[in-house]
């Protein structure tokens, strides 16, 4: 029952992930107004909370269920499926400082500046981190049919 447990809470929180990564993609539209503006930085501030489940619940999973740490550990596939997972993480950080530098515009009741070339890069890195985030079943389903062993 643990098992299945830990299994359902990493893929529900992977389906939450997408979701509010495709959520602020669809309100991250410029113009800005104040209302979208603050549930972008809620929105933000939930993914990377998910995030940590969803890294949390895979470690979870590898260490005390599935096929065990050393199969995990001896496959390239997971190795690669960790390292996009990190660069999805460290392309976050874009938005997410855009967002976090709008605070005090939003707590005085103004909207945040956001110039166009700007508002452009968060789009492309929303969009590079959605496209990355649909590779990652293809690995995870790759490496649960034994493909990626080392050795």
């Amino acid at each position: 029952m643990a098992e299945a447990l830990a299994a359902y809470l990493h893929y529900l929180s992977i389906f939450a992930l997408f979701a509010l990564l495709t959520f602020e993609h669809g309100l991250f539209k410029l113009p800005l107004d104040l209302p979208r503006a603050r549930r972008l930085l809620r929105i933000d501030a939930a993914y990377g909370a998910t995030a940590v489940l969803v890294l949390a619940s895979g470690a979870v999973r590898a260490i005390w269920f599935g096929k065990g740490l050393d199969y995990y550990l001896h496959n390239g596939l997971f190795h690669a499926k960790l390292g996009l997972f990190v660069l999805i993480g460290l392309l976050s950080i874009v938005p997410t400082l855009v967002f976090l530098g709008w605070r005090s515009a939003l707590k005085a009741d103004r909207l945040p500046p956001l110039d166009p070339r700007r508002g452009r890069l968060v789009t492309l890195v929303i969009r590079l981190e959605l496209l990355l985030l649909l590779i990652m079943p293809l690995l995870a389903a790759l490496m649960a049919r034994g493909f990626g062993l080392i050795g």
